[in-house]
């Protein structure tokens, strides 16, 4: 049952009562204690708490409920429990409120506090800063010349003075003391307890006191000297004299009064002096106690100019300790390696083994003793170029030496790839060191530093200059006389040959081989007579193609010498080959040349050569071939001329491409610096390529020659009966052409295909329009001469059908049609009947036809008809 109105309102009551009486009311059994932690903790969610305790309460009400089943729900547990709780919450929120308060005060006084520290701070801050300003104002002087800091500081310049002077005075009175005692007692025992006992600086000034001595002692010696030749006293033949001071003078200088020598004493102490210093600092040298070293070189700088401290660390360096004893070293390169070296046709190895090892070594020696010279020398730039000068001068050349000593005795070009390959290394060394700073490291070198690196560069490389252009030269030309020593030796023999045959070929082959042995020993004893190297005399004979054994008996080495048809040819591989040579040589060229102004000169030489053997002897050897041969099929008349040389002639033409590329691309740029040798290489190379034309030119207008010359040859073999024939039976109808027609095409279609096989571009144009120019005026001529009947004129009309085909497969320009017409015309007059032939002669260009024809040039034509007799026939020649 719900509760009663009553019941509600005492329980209202109830729980009031309770929350204004706290602490009256006790505890219900299972009720939980909790504390300000529990409200305090992340975990806290206030729906669990509530059912926390909602569930302490729930034994209670569960016996309740027990006990009086089936009565109405009680909640007076729950209530006693929440106000039991909120009590509690009371409790501690009173609690916090107190503590909050404290807090709240404690902070408000600790900021008071710090506010009046920060004022206290500000005031003892504008307290300093009048105080500063009020020092700066008086050192300033606020321009008083006597007050503040002017006065100190000229105070102070004065300190200075007055303690240089007094120091000054007491170096004097020490240098008389030691005088004194020098000239009088003979001995120097002041200077000896400041060098024993003063340490290094003592040392230093020991050193320097006892050069002040050594000049005391010259002076004197010169004034008593200009004494004794003042007033000498002969006696008895004897010259005696003395100084103003009463001291003894001899021959030698100034002596004391003893007879003691103070130079000669002074001189003895300054070397124990200078033994002493040099001991210490390879003492300290060994222990690595710069600080040491640096007082020792500082001393010693007295002693002629630090010379002998710098020999001492430069000579004892064990870089060049270990180095010395592997002078005699072998080289590492292999027999393999220098092979590679000395041929042409394969990439040069690179740097010699050791040679590398050593630089790669003398690089991160270098770096690790620049920084011991910069911190043990005060004049360490000077050290640093000793010991540059010693290590490339000494070690470096000495390898170098022997290394461009066995490529020299392997071949000429086995020395300038290995000349090349170490130049390169080296400089790569030289640029390191450069990046690297050494005493400037991590900076970049000083200039001079850099001065001294790049003149110990030229020192070592010493071999470049006019010789090496020279070596060049020699190589390149013993190169380029091996490769084309068959050829020279080829169009040797043409050239003694008397040539009685027909053809090209067969005339070059006439020869025997006695010529060609003779020639081959001539060669091997110029090889022996050059005092060459016995690897590079082998390396020629394998350029040449030769063998070294000159037994006769020994049919394998004739028939290595045997010189073909093939090689009195030019090759286009072998002159890539001499090119790529070139090109290596004037690449090494530049890179060993670079510091130099001779590039343009050595252009020129190298230009000069390339002309001489591969545009003199290679190619123009060739067309004075190709003439000669082509002169030959001109005069033979009596059989078809042999057009191979064409061949050759493509092959000369790819070449000369070549070669002025070459010199376009490769040898102008080099010489661009000097104008009059640019002109000079300009004008070389345009007189040998005018040259080179025109004999080119030469042979195509010979070869035009030849070909007009045997077609007009075979065009007089034209039967008469061919366009007259007897009688229909001998028409043979199904022959589209003549045999001399078919023999002209034949003839004349090979030499085209040739010529657009050798030619192209405008040279094959004009040469085919030239060919087919002479071919039309031979044609026009050759139908004036016979006689055509009706029947004969089909034969005609089929031929000149057949001429026209070729002159087209020419390829003409358009200006040449015309000319075709007029074939065609002619044609058209044998074939057409005598009423068409008189309207074809009246419409015939409109007085003019073709290029240069006119149309009574066609009367002769129509003379040569069978029927020009007849009426029809008469009455077109009216027209014309």
């Amino acid at each position: 049952m719900p509760p009663t109105t009553s019941d509600t309102a005492s329980l209202l009551s109830h729980h009031s009562s309770a929350i204004s009486r706290p602490t009256t009311l006790q505890p219900t059994r299972n009720a939980q204690i909790f504390t300000l932690d529990t409200f305090s903790s992340k975990d806290f969610i206030v729906k669990d708490f509530v059912e926390t305790l909602s569930d302490s309460a729930a034994p209670a009400r569960r016996s309740t409920q027990a006990a009086t089943s089936g009565q109405a729900f009680d909640p007076k547990p729950l209530i006693r429990t929440f106000e039991h709780a909120l009590s509690r919450l009371k409790t501690l929120s009173e609690d916090l409120e107190t503590r909050e308060n404290e807090l709240s005060g404690s902070v408000r006084r600790a900021a008071g506090q710090h506010n009046a520290n920060i004022k206290s701070r500000e005031k003892e801050l504008e307290r300093a800063i009048e105080a500063f300003q009020r020092l700066e104002r008086t050192l300033d002087g606020e321009g008083e010349r006597d007050v503040g800091g002017n006065a100190a500081m000229r105070i102070g310049e004065k300190l200075e003075e007055l303690d240089r002077q007094r120091q000054r005075a007491q170096d004097a009175k020490f240098i008389l003391q030691c005088w004194v005692e020098v000239s009088e007692r003979g001995d120097l025992g002041s200077l000896e307890d400041v060098r024993r006992m003063g340490g290094g600086e003592g040392k230093v000034r020991c050193a320097h006191i006892a050069r002040q001595l050594l000049k005391i002692s010259q002076r004197l010696g010169g004034e008593a000297e200009e004494s004794k030749r003042g007033s000498v006293v002969k006696t008895n033949g004897v010259h005696e004299g003395t100084n103003g001071y009463g001291d003894a003078v001899v021959e030698n200088g100034y002596t004391g009064r003893d007879g003691h020598r103070p130079r000669e004493i002074i001189e003895k102490f300054l070397e124990m002096l200078e033994k002493d210093l040099l001991k210490s600092f390879d003492d300290f040298y060994r222990r690595q106690n710069f600080d040491g070293m640096r007082e020792c070189a500082t001393a010693l700088r007295d002693f002629s100019d630090g010379n002998s401290v710098i020999s001492l660390f430069v000579n004892q360096h064990q870089f060049f300790i270990d180095r010395s004893q592997l002078v005699t070293e072998e080289l590492a390169t292999d027999n393999e390696t220098w092979d590679r070296l000395a041929d042409p046709d394969t990439e040069p190895p690179g740097v010699e083994p050791g040679l590398q090892s050593l630089i790669d070594e003398v690089k991160v020696v270098v770096q690790e003793e620049s920084f011991i010279i910069k911190r043990a020398f005060p004049y360490y730039d000077e050290v640093l170029a000793r010991f540059l000068q010693r290590v490339f001068q000494q070690s470096i050349q000495q390898k170098l030496e022997m290394v461009l000593n066995k490529a020299d005795s392997i071949s000429s070009l086995a020395f300038l790839r290995s000349l090349q390959a170490s130049r390169s290394y080296i400089s790569a060394l030289v640029e390191d060191l450069k990046a690297h700073g050494l005493t400037e490291h991590p900076d970049p070198v000083s200039s001079v530093t850099a001065a001294v690196l790049d003149q110990q560069l030229d020192v070592v490389l010493y071999f470049t200059g006019s010789s090496y252009i020279e070596r060049e030269k020699k190589n390149l030309g013993e190169l380029f006389e091996g490769l084309l020593f068959k050829f020279t030796l080829y169009h040797s023999r043409r050239r003694k040959v008397n040539t009685q045959s027909s053809t090209y070929l067969s005339a070059l082959s006439a020869r025997s081989k006695e010529f060609i042995s003779s020639a081959k020993d001539t060669y091997i004893e110029r090889l022996d007579a050059a005092d060459l190297p016995s690897s590079q005399k082998k390396m020629m004979l394998r350029i040449a193609g030769l063998s070294h054994d000159r037994d006769s008996s020994n049919p394998s080495s004739q028939k290595e010498a045997e010189v073909t048809d093939e090689d009195g040819q030019l090759s286009i591989p072998n002159t890539k080959r001499m090119l790529k040579w070139l090109a290596e040589s004037v690449g090494r060229g530049l890179e060993l040349a670079s510091t130099t102004n001779e590039t343009p000169k050595e252009v020129r030489e190298l230009l000069h050569l390339l002309i001489q053997n591969m545009g003199e002897i290679y190619l123009e050897t060739a067309l004075d071939a190709a003439n000669e041969t082509a002169l030959t099929a001109e005069q033979n008349t009596k059989s078809e001329p042999d057009l191979s040389y064409l061949a050759d002639l493509r092959v000369a033409i790819s070449i000369l491409h070549l070669m002025l590329t070459t010199t376009q691309l490769l040898l102008f740029p080099l010489a661009a610096s000097n104008l009059t040798i640019r002109r000079d290489l300009e004008k070389t190379v345009a007189q040998f390529t005018d040259r080179m034309e025109s004999k080119i030119d030469s042979v195509l207008q010979r070869t035009l020659d030849a070909a007009l010359s045997w077609s007009s040859r075979l065009l007089s073999q034209q039967r008469k009966t061919d366009f007259r024939p007897r009688d229909d039976a001998n028409l043979q109808l199904d022959q589209l052409q003549t045999p001399t027609c078919q023999a002209v095409f034949t003839f004349l279609s090979r030499l085209s295909t040739r010529a657009s096989a050798t030619l192209s571009g405008r040279v094959l144009e004009s040469f085919l329009l030239e060919l087919a120019t002479g071919l039309r005026t031979l044609l026009l001529q050759h139908f004036k001469s016979f006689s055509v009947s009706q029947t004969g004129a089909l034969a005609v009309s089929k031929d000149i059908t057949k001429y026209i085909e070729l002159l087209r497969s020419f390829n003409l320009p358009a200006s040449f049609d015309p000319s075709l017409e007029v074939l065609t015309e002619v044609a058209n007059v044998f074939v057409i009947g005598p009423d068409a032939l008189r309207d074809r002669l009246r419409g015939f260009g409109g007085g003019t036809g073709g290029v240069g024809w006119e149309r009574g040039d066609l009367r002769a034509y129509v003379l040569r008809r069978e029927d020009c007799g007849s009426v029809g026939v008469q009455a077109a020649l009216s027209v014309l």
